[in-house]
């Protein structure tokens, strides 16, 4: 997937209802995980990923900061985000427990 040509979301678009359900992509722009939920409201929002597992089974939770990854709408106005973390090293975070 080509990201270059993808806008990034501003700060004010850093919400649960834009980020929720975000394919979150890595290094190699390999799907790693997906968004969970959120906590908070703009970059200082934490994120919760599902890490791996099928359709939600076998996932591991972890946290991040908004400002770890990039998140950005596509051609159709879809939400994801990139990161330079792999799949492992996210898997390595401590697990998040709501």
């Amino acid at each position: 997937m080509d990201h270059s040509k993808h806008v990034p979301l501003r700060p004010d678009e850093i919400s649960a209802a834009n980020l929720d359900g975000a394919n979150i992509y890595g290094p190699d722009d390999s799907h790693i995980g997906e968004v969970a939920h959120t906590h908070g409201v703009g970059p200082a929002t934490n994120v919760i990923v599902d890490v791996g597992g099928f359709l939600g089974i076998g996932a591991k939770r972890v946290a991040l900061s908004a400002s770890e990854l990039n998140f950005m709408r596509d051609e159709d106005g879809k939400v994801h985000a990139t990161t330079s973390m792999t799949k492992d090293q996210l898997k390595a975070l401590p697990e998040h427990q709501d």
